[in-house]
């Protein structure tokens, strides 16, 4: 997968790169003081010493005791300033679940445009330093078809335009992620990697399952790394032909500890933030379960994920701080961003299907790597009548395509009620904090 790279300055991504750089340097410098022979160095190359800034040194009356004016300079302290902290914001959304309704508004004459779909969100997605999708569904594997319930299976156009509208990676793991079997997930995740785009929670090969999904954030002349681990509670009874193929944990028995040992891996690996996407629990309902509590409590007691990012439930549900965290200042938790693009709404379901969450976050890692964050929301809404726009519904108080102003007034309140008043709602897109952030390939799916 080639990097995936948003910024405008180039990222020296991998580790061998600064080992190169270093070697050089150590050369260089081996090089001036033994010259190009390895013998003394030639007269005409020596250059007498730079002198250091000086202070004067006092004299008569101004100079203490026990001095002279000829004492010479006093020695000036060399102060090292303490590295910047790395600042940047992040964008997660709920589930990309394009139902066959879904695929048809996005056909054209000549195959599928799924970014005119989002085009009234995309400035809040290109916006962040780092947009993470969650994509429920696999791509269609060559010759088969795009469908929809019971068994998806989305055209591989959607994730050329989940780029193109400024993702740069998706969680994968979901209960319909071996939809379309081995070659289901094997075309996703070949997909992903054509477009640039990270991916975790599915895997084609068990080293691939070993890699855990990163981004290196740079600002300055710092580099941080985010770990993105992505788990599911099952698959709808389909089966998985290997254990490392989709990233799985037992939510009946309220049990995240795959998903702690993901996050404790990718912390050993040199992680500085741990992003976890967990799908799970009961669908259609804006209140969490208490099993869905138990296991955020645990994954916030381990002390090793900075920001839990809910799934599954189709519908918006609360963002909370719980108590633990890795710094022990407690870990947000999101436990369910709704639907970012469905069919699902009161014809189906229930009406807050309809509706989703733009979870936005300014992520600070300090010198020391102790890490805040900083979260907010936006709500969205799908216009399921009208061609499956996608809206920011702040954006859109007048009303938009089938949508009347009283029903966009309705579908906000819903999704802030939802959301709760721990964190606070965002108007306007979040703007890139970083200088550049790059997915690093996590193999070659070899």
């Amino acid at each position: 997968m080639p990097p995936r790279n948003r910024r405008t300055r180039p990222l020296a991504a991998a580790a061998w790169v600064g080992g190169l750089a270093l070697v050089a340097l150590l050369a260089g410098i081996a090089l001036g003081v033994g010259g190009a022979r390895g013998g003394a160095e030639p007269p005409a190359a020596r250059t007498a010493p730079t002198p250091a800034a000086t202070v004067p040194a006092p004299s008569g009356d101004d100079a203490p005791a026990g001095t002279t004016a000829s004492s010479g300079p006093a020695p000036v302290a060399s102060v090292t300033p303490a590295p910047a902290p790395v600042r940047f914001t992040l964008v997660a959304a709920g589930d990309v679940l394009p139902h066959t309704p879904v695929n048809d508004s996005a056909r054209t004459a000549d195959g599928y445009d799924f970014a005119a779909l989002m085009a009234g969100v995309r400035p809040y997605i290109e916006g962040a330093d780092l947009a993470l999708c969650h994509m429920e569904v696999p791509v269609s594997p060559e010759g088969v078809e795009p469908s929809g319930y019971p068994l998806f299976s989305a055209p591989k156009a959607i994730v050329r335009d989940l780029a193109k509208v400024g993702w740069d990676g998706c969680s994968t793991a979901s209960n319909h992620s071996v939809d379309r079997g081995t070659a289901g997930v094997e075309a996703t995740l070949d997909a992903f990697d054509a477009n640039g785009l990270q991916a975790a929670g599915t895997a084609r090969t068990k080293k691939e399952a070993a890699t855990t999904a990163v981004y290196e954030v740079t600002s300055g002349d710092r580099t941080v790394t985010v770990a993105h681990v992505s788990f599911a509670y099952g698959t709808n009874g389909m089966p998985v032909s290997a254990p490392w193929q989709v990233g799985l944990f037992d939510a009946d028995a309220a049990d995240p500890q795959p998903i702690i040992d993901a996050a404790r891996k990718a912390r050993k690996q040199g992680a500085d933030v741990v992003l976890a996407s967990v799908h799970c629990c009961v669908e259609y309902q804006t209140a969490p379960t208490d099993a869905q509590r138990a296991i955020a409590q645990k994954i916030a007691d381990s002390g090793q994920v900075d920001l839990y990012i809910g799934h599954h439930a189709h519908v918006p549900q609360p963002i909370e701080r719980l108590d633990g965290g890795p710094s022990g200042h407690g870990m947000w938790t999101a436990f369910g961003l709704g639907n970012f693009l469905s069919n699902q709404g009161t014809q189906c379901c229930v009406a807050a299907t309809q509706n989703g969450v733009l979870l936005s976050a300014t992520v600070t890692v300090a010198a020391d790597g102790t890490v805040k964050v900083k979260p907010a929301w936006t709500g969205t809404t799908v216009d399921r009548l009208g061609g499956h726009a996608v809206h920011v519904l702040t954006d859109i108080g007048g009303g938009a395509g089938t949508l009347s102003g009283a029903e966009v007034d309705s579908r906000l309140a819903a999704v802030t009620d939802a959301v709760g008043a721990h964190a606070p709602m965002h108007r306007e897109p979040v703007t890139s904090l970083a200088d550049h952030v790059v997915a690093v390939p996590r193999t070659d799916g070899a």
